[in-house]
C-alpha cells in the first residue's frame, strides 16, 4: 500500500517583527531565524517626507547612497593581503533639498493644513475579521490562487468544486458553488474597482459621392477608465507609502548632484516653480502623470489580433517600484487601431485621420484630470494622510515610431533635418511650433521643419504641457535593440561580406557561432549551444556576448563597440551623478570618433543620419530632466503587455475578446487591491491551513536548479553563504576525499589554510606554500563538500527586487545536470583601497568545503588563481585580461580561501585570437583549454560597476 505523505499546514509564524513568513515545522522556522540573524537591513533611505527644506545626513542610512560593494575579510589566503587595519574613508555626506513651495504638506479631508507631526487622521475601516465579499481569509486566498496565480479555466474550477464537495470528509458545500460564483464574488469587491467606459469615433469630414472607402464609414470604439480615479487609487495604495516622494527634490552626495527617481530631476522642480506662482497651490503635492502606449500583437499566427493599450503611472513613486511590475503602472485604456486596404493605407486622408484619432482619444480620456491641473484637490495617500494635489502631464513612454506620432513630426526628423540629425540645433518647443503656424504654410512646415500641420498634439489642450519636452528616453528601443542590435551588430555582418566576400563571411559567421557556443555559463545569462544568428539575439544576450561575436573585427571596430557598450551601461545605472554624466559624454564622444570605421569600410558610406543613434545625444539632458532612464523605459510597458493584454487574451474565448479582457483586468485589479488592503489591516498574518500570504523573494539556497534572481529582502551589504545540504556519498575524511576527487594537494592546503588563520601576524615575506607542514595544524577529522554557494549583493541597476537586492548561485560540481563538471569563477577581494578590478582577484572555484577545527566552523573554497596580463585593460575592448597561475610543472596553482573573501561570480571569456575554433568544441572545456581570458565587464550591471566604475570611472 502506498504510504501517503501527511499534510502539514504552514501555521508557524516567524517571530521577527515585520516578517510574514510561515512554516510547516519548527526546523523550517529555525533555519529562517538563522537567515535573519545573518542579515542586517539598512534603514529606510529617505527621512520623513513631511519635513520641509533641506535635510543633511550621513550615507548610507539615508536616501540613495552609492551601492555598497560589501564588507568582508581584508585578506585573501594565497592571493595577496589587503591593507588590514587601514582607516576607512569618512562616510559620504548626503544633502536633500526639497521644494519650498510644493511641500506635500498633510491636510484634513477639507484641505485645511495640519500642524507639523500631526498623525494621520483615523480612517473608517471594516472590522479586522471582515473579508467581505469573501467568507473568510481561506476563500480569498483560494480565489486569488485559482484566478490570478494559476489562471484556472472555468471548467476546471467547476470540476474542482465538485471534487471538493464529493470528499467523504467534506463537512459542507465547497468554498464556491462553481466558476460563476467565484467570478461573482470577485466582481463584488468594491476596492480597486474603476469601471470601464467607452466612446465611439467616426470620420467627420465630407465624403465624396461614390466613395466607399471602408474606414471612412466605420465606427471606432475606444475603451478607457477614468484616469483621475485610477491615479487616486495609486496615491492611496499603502503598498507605496514609504516608496514615494511628496515634493520635488535635489539630492547631493558630497556636493555632487544625484539623479535617480523621477522627482529628483530638473523637470519636476521647474514645474513646481511655475505652479507656485499661484499662492493657492502652496503646500500642495505636484503629481506628474506618466503615460505610455505601444501596439502589441497577441497572435503571430493570424497577424490580425493587434491591441493598443494605454498605461498610466505617477511620478511620485520611486523608479524601483515602477520597474518591479507592481500596481504602480495601471492599464487605463485600449486605443482604436484604424485599418484599411493596401490601396488606401498610404493616403494622406487616412494618415491624417489615424493621427487625429490617436490624439483626440488621448485628449478625451485625460479630460477628468484637467481641472486638477490648475486648482488643487484633496486626495488620500498611502501613509494615511490627506494632501492637496496638483496634476500635470509628465513624460510619455514610447518607442521612436510612437514618439513621431506623439510629436506630430515627420519620420526621421528630430529638431534637425533628417539629412543632418547631428547638426547644431536646439530642442523643439511648442512655442516655436506655434510661431511656425503663424508665418508659414503647411507645405513649408513639412518640408523645412518636419512638422505635420494637419494635427495638433493632445498636450496642447492641457496647462504646462509641451509634448516636445515630455518624450522620455527609451533604453530598450533606442539603445539596446536600436543602436546595438539593429545597427552595430548588423553592420559587422555587412563588413565581413565587404571585406571577405560572401562565402568567406559565412565561414567567419559560423566560427562566431562556435565562439558564442563556447562561452562559459554564468548566472541568468542565456547560453546558445548551437550559436545564434545576430538578428535573433535579445538585448541582454547581445551585451553579455559582445566580445566573442566581434573577435574578427578590426581594432577600431572593437573600440566602437566598447565605447558604445560603456555608454549603454552608464545610462542604465540606477543612480547617476555628475561624474557619471561626464563619463557618458566621454563614452559617446569615443563612440562617435570610432564609428567612422563603418563609413571608411563602406558599410555606411552616407554617414549616420539615424534617429535612434541621434537620440543618444539627448541622454545627458534627459537624465537631468527626469532622473535615471531605467524608470521610464518602454520595457516597463512592454512587460505590462504580458499581464494586461497577452495573458487575458489567451484566457478569453477569442470571440470579441476585448470585452472579456477588460473584465479580466478589472478582476485582477480587484484581487490585487484587496490583498494590499487585507495586509494593511493586518488580516493576512497568522496561521492559515491553506497557505500564508505570498512570501517575499529570498535566496533559494536549497534549490540547485535556481541560478539566481531578484530578491525582495531588505538591503544588506552583501554576503556569500553555502547551501544548507552537503553533497551525499562524498568521503568525509580529508585523505579519502583527496583521493576520491584526485586532489593530492588537498590535505596540505587544508593544513596551511589553518596555519594562516591561526597565525595572522606571520611573516608575509615567506610564501604560505613554503611554510613547513610540521609547523601547520593537523587537518580536520571530517570535511563536508557543498555543491554551491549563494552570493547576495546590492545591484539596483539590474533586474533586482524592490530593495535593489540580487542573489546568484556559484557552482562547483563534478557533474552539472548529468553532463560535464561546472566550476564557476568568482571575484575575490584583495585590496579594498584600490578601485575597480585593481582591488580584486579572479579565481575559479573547484570545491566548497566546511569543517570544524577547535570548535570553530570554517567555510571555505578550493580555488585556482588568475593573474592579470598587463597593468591596464585591453585598449580595444576595455576589458581586463588574465591568465591562469601555473607551477613549474604547468599545473594550475590551487589554494584555499575563506568564502567571506568572495564578492560574487565572475564571467571569463576565452581570448580567441584570429584562429578558427575547432568544430565540436565544448563550452565545458573553455576554462581548461584556453590560456588567456577576458574579464567580462558586460555580464551584468553590477559586474560593470565593480570592474569599471567602482571608485574610479576611468579604471
Amino acid at each position: 500500500m502506498l504510504n501517503r505523505k501527511t499534510f502539514l499546514p504552514r501555521n508557524i509564524p516567524c517571530t521577527v517583527p515585520g516578517c510574514d513568513r510561515h512554516f510547516k515545522n519548527a526546523s523550517g522556522l529555525t533555519q529562517h531565524l538563522h537567515w535573519h540573524a545573518r542579515n542586517h537591513p539598512f534603514q529606510q533611505r529617505s527621512p520623513s517626507p513631511d519635513r520641509d527644506g533641506d535635510v543633511q545626513m550621513d550615507s548610507p542610512q539615508g536616501s540613495r547612497a552609492p551601492s555598497p560593494q560589501g564588507s568582508r575579510a581584508s585578506s585573501v589566503s594565497g592571493g595577496g593581503d589587503a591593507a588590514a587595519g587601514a582607516n576607512p574613508p569618512p562616510p559620504p555626506r548626503l544633502l536633500i533639498q526639497r521644494h519650498r513651495g510644493l511641500t506635500g504638506r498633510p491636510c484634513d479631508r477639507n484641505g485645511n493644513f495640519l500642524p507639523p507631526n500631526t498623525p494621520p487622521l483615523p480612517q473608517e475601516r471594516p472590522p479586522q475579521d471582515d473579508f467581505i465579499p469573501y467568507a473568510g481569509r481561506e476563500d480569498f486566498e483560494l480565489a486569488d490562487l485559482l484566478y490570478r496565480r494559476v489562471e484556472m479555466s472555468a471548467g476546471a474550477i467547476d470540476e474542482l468544486m465538485q471534487n471538493w464537495a464529493a470528499r467523504p470528509d467534506s463537512t459542507g458545500d465547497p468554498p464556491f458553488a462553481d466558476h460563476e460564483d467565484l467570478y461573482n464574488t470577485i466582481d463584488a469587491t468594491e476596492i480597486g474597482h474603476v469601471p470601464w467606459e467607452s466612446f465611439s469615433v467616426r470620420y467627420n469630414q465630407p465624403i465624396a459621392p461614390g466613395d466607399v472607402t471602408p474606414w471612412k464609414t466605420q465606427e471606432y470604439i475606444v475603451h478607457f477608465r477614468d484616469p483621475r480615479k485610477v491615479l487616486q487609487q495609486q496615491l492611496a495604495n499603502p503598498d507605496f507609502k514609504s516608496e514615494m516622494d511628496y515634493a520635488p527634490k535635489r539630492v547631493f552626495l558630497d556636493g555632487s548632484r544625484q539623479y535617480e527617481d523621477f522627482m529628483s530631476g530638473n523637470w519636476a522642480w521647474r514645474q513646481a516653480d511655475i505652479i507656485v506662482e499661484d499662492p493657492a497651490t502652496h503646500g500642495s503635492t505636484f503629481v506628474p502623470v506618466i503615460l505610455g502606449s505601444d501596439k502589441t500583437t497577441v497572435s503571430v499566427a493570424t497577424g490580425q489580433n493587434e491591441y493598443y493599450p494605454l498605461y498610466m503611472s505617477n511620478g511620485l513613486v520611486w523608479n524601483g517600484v515602477r520597474r518591479a511590475h507592481r500596481n504602480a503602472v495601471t492599464l487605463i485604456g485600449f486605443l482604436a487601431i484604424p485599418k484599411t486596404d493596401r490601396e488606401n493605407q498610404d493616403s494622406t486622408e487616412f494618415r491624417t485621420f489615424r493621427r487625429n484619432l490617436f490624439h483626440g482619444s488621448l485628449r478625451h480620456i485625460l479630460q477628468s484630470l484637467k481641472p486638477g491641473m490648475t486648482t488643487p484637490e484633496v486626495a488620500l495617500f498611502g501613509d494615511g494622510h490627506y494632501r492637496r494635489v496638483i496634476y500635470g502631464l509628465g513624460p510619455y513612454i514610447a518607442d521612436y515610431p510612437e514618439q513621431v506620432l506623439l510629436a506630430c513630426v515627420v519620420q526621421g526628423w528630430c529638431r534637425a533635418p533628417r539629412d543632418d540629425l547631428d547638426g547644431p540645433t536646439g530642442r523643439r518647443t511648442q512655442q516655436h511650433t506655434e510661431a511656425l503656424f503663424d508665418v508659414l504654410d503647411h507645405g513649408t512646415m513639412w518640408e523645412q521643419y518636419g512638422v505635420i500641420p494637419d494635427v495638433l498634439p493632445f498636450t496642447w489642450d492641457f496647462p504646462r504641457a509641451d509634448i516636445y519636452e515630455l518624450l522620455s528616453p527609451d533604453l530598450l528601443h533606442q539603445v539596446i535593440k536600436g543602436t546595438f542590435k539593429d545597427h552595430l551588430v548588423a553592420w559587422v555582418g555587412e563588413y565581413l561580406e565587404i571585406e571577405h566576400g560572401a562565402k568567406e563571411a559565412k565561414k567567419i559567421m559560423a566560427d562566431i557561432d562556435r565562439r558564442i557556443a563556447a562561452v562559459p555559463p554564468f548566472p541568468n545569462l542565456r547560453r546558445f549551444p548551437e550559436g545564434r544568428g545576430f538578428k535573433q539575439w535579445t538585448g541582454d544576450d547581445l551585451k553579455a556576448l559582445m566580445k566573442p561575436s566581434k573577435a574578427m573585427s578590426p581594432p577600431k571596430m572593437l573600440r566602437a563597440f566598447s565605447a558604445f557598450l560603456d555608454f549603454c551601461y552608464l545610462v542604465r545605472c540606477n543612480v547617476l551623478d555628475e561624474a557619471t554624466l561626464k563619463a557618458i559624454d566621454a563614452a559617446l564622444a569615443r563612440y562617435h570618433q570610432e564609428r567612422v570605421v563603418f563609413t571608411e569600410s563602406g558599410v555606411c558610406p552616407n554617414g549616420f543620419c539615424l534617429p535612434r543613434q541621434h537620440s543618444l545625444t539627448h541622454y545627458r539632458y534627459l537624465i537631468q530632466e527626469f532622473g535615471a532612464p531605467n524608470g521610464l523605459c518602454s520595457s516597463i510597458t512592454e512587460s505590462r503587455h504580458i499581464k494586461a493584454v497577452k495573458q487575458p487574451w489567451r484566457r478569453s474565448s477569442r470571440y470579441q475578446a476585448l470585452s472579456q479582457m477588460l473584465t479580466i483586468n478589472d478582476r485582477l485589479d480587484k484581487l490585487a487591491a484587496a490583498r494590499v488592503d487585507f495586509i494593511e489591516r493586518g488580516m493576512l498574518r497568522g496561521s492559515s491551513a491553506r497557505g500564508a500570504a505570498p512570501t517575499p523573494l529570498v535566496p533559494l539556497v536549497g534549490n540547485e536548479d535556481d541560478d539566481g534572481d531578484a530578491s525582495d529582502e531588505r538591503r544588506i551589504l552583501g554576503e556569500v553563504i553555502l547551501v544548507k545540504t552537503p553533497v551525499r556519498k562524498y568521503p568525509k575524511s580529508p585523505d579519502a576525499l583527496a583521493q576520491f576527487l584526485n586532489l593530492p594537494d588537498l590535505v596540505p592546503l587544508l593544513r596551511r589554510f589553518l596555519y594562516m588563520r591561526y597565525n595572522p601576524d606571520r611573516d608575509l615575506d615567506i610564501p604560505l606554500a613554503n611554510v613547513p607542514l610540521d609547523d601547520c595544524p593537523d587537518p580536520p577529522a571530517s570535511v563536508n563538500v557543498f555543491p554551491s554557494a549563494v552570493a547576495k549583493f546590492y545591484a539596483p541597476s539590474d533586474q533586482s527586487g524592490i530593495h535593489g537586492m540580487l542573489h546568484e548561485r556559484i557552482r562547483a560540481v563534478r557533474s552539472w545536470r548529468g553532463g560535464p563538471a561546472r566550476c564557476d569563477c568568482v571575484f575575490v577581494e584583495a585590496d579594498t583601497t584600490l578601485p575597480g578590478f585593481r582591488g580584486l582577484l579572479a579565481a575559479r572555484v573547484l570545491l566548497f568545503l566546511s569543517f570544524k577545527h577547535l570548535r570553530i566552523t570554517h567555510r571555505c573554497a578550493v580555488v585556482t588563481w588568475f593573474s592579470t596580463i598587463g597593468d591596464e585593460p585591453c585598449p580595444d575592448v576595455g576589458m581586463w585580461m588574465v591568465k591562469p597561475d601555473v607551477d613549474r610543472r604547468g599545473e594550475r596553482v590551487m589554494d584555499i580561501i575563506d568564502i567571506d573573501t568572495i564578492l560574487r561570480s565572475a564571467h571569463l571569456i576565452g581570448i580567441y585570437g584570429n584562429s578558427f575554433l575547432p568544430r565540436g568544441f565544448k563550452h565545458s572545456d573553455t576554462m581548461d583549454r584556453f590560456n588567456a581570458f577576458y574579464i567580462n565587464k558586460y555580464a551584468d550591471h553590477h559586474a560593470n560597476e565593480i570592474l569599471y566604475r567602482a571608485g574610479n570611472l576611468a579604471t
